[in-house]
């Protein structure tokens, strides 16, 4: 049977696992190989998009495929490297149009734990949110704890309090790259727009924010490796704060961003705390 053409005649919202990787020869084998079991059962398919690596990561996740017999497991090897951003772009849109109904993302680099996928997946398979991002920053002392540099943690608290003042927001925290979506979510906002480097994902905070949509957020545990030095810091904080500054002037008129442009969702009022729903905040 085709991935992606299963019928849930059981009700259940038919998800997908996007892997961005990028020289993740290293890393990746041991992402897939943590996947839960539960999981593989039960996604529709789990697409890793291989950013046009310099390293033999794409041959490594189609040998993983081979060798473990994972049947929903699909490879792709991007012609040219398409950026942070880029590679996310394509991947929601593929995920889109496979008709899937969640995508969570994952990061070829083990940065992020694929053990709490079943955790993760469930405000959003109860239809209770929109997306639910990972955070560091919800257990005291837990992102310090799992290895995040200090001077990465204190510019991450100084960005997400930038952002929430500037926003209206109360999120722990803006820059945790573990992000599932709903796609009917994802189809309403210009995330097409948006940039293809780091902050892409700022910008899609942003984007749910202004269509009023509903974000939770649960704790992850924290692992930092061979990855702090992928982001050039002082340029992606600018980054940063450049889009928040850009969406606000967007705003009040004086500036136009097609990334912006949005039509919030009817009826449903925009708050900063949002609702709280069982073992997990939520804001919008």
């Amino acid at each position: 049977m085709t991935v992606g053409s299963i019928a849930m005649d059981d009700g259940r919202k038919k998800v997908a696992i996007f892997i961005v990787a990028y020289n993740a020869a290293s890393t990746l084998r041991s992402v897939l190989d943590r996947i839960p079991e539960s999981i593989w059962d039960r996604v529709e398919e789990v697409f890793v998009f291989d950013d046009s690596s310099q390293d033999d990561t794409f041959l490594i996740g189609a040998d993983y495929k081979d060798t473990h017999g994972r049947m929903n497991l699909s490879v792709y090897r991007n012609e040219r490297n398409l950026g942070y951003g880029g590679n996310q772009i394509r991947g929601y849109r593929y995920a889109i149009e496979k008709g899937y109904d969640i995508v969570a993302l994952l990061h070829g680099d083990a940065q992020y734990a694929p053990e709490v996928l079943p955790t993760l997946l469930k405000p959003l398979e109860a239809g209770e949110v929109d997306a639910v991002f990972g955070s560091r920053m919800l257990e005291k002392g837990r992102a310090l704890a799992g290895g995040m540099p200090l001077y990465k943690y204190v510019g991450n608290k100084i960005l997400t309090a930038f952002e929430n003042a500037m926003l209206g927001t109360s999120l722990s925290e803006f820059h945790s790259g573990y992000r599932l979506y709903s796609c009917a979510a994802l189809k309403q906002v210009p995330f097409h727009r948006n940039t293809h480097e780091f902050h892409f994902d700022t910008q899609v905070i942003i984007q749910f924010h202004a269509a009023r949509l509903r974000i939770a957020e649960l704790p992850i545990p924290t692992h930092y490796g061979a990855e702090v030095c992928a982001v050039n810091g002082l340029k992606y904080a600018k980054d940063v704060v450049r889009s928040v500054l850009q969406y606000r002037l967007h705003q009040l008129g004086v500036s136009s961003h097609g990334e912006y442009d949005i039509q919030p969702t009817p009826d449903r009022p925009r708050s900063s705390t949002g609702h709280e729903f069982p073992g997990h905040r939520s804001f919008r």
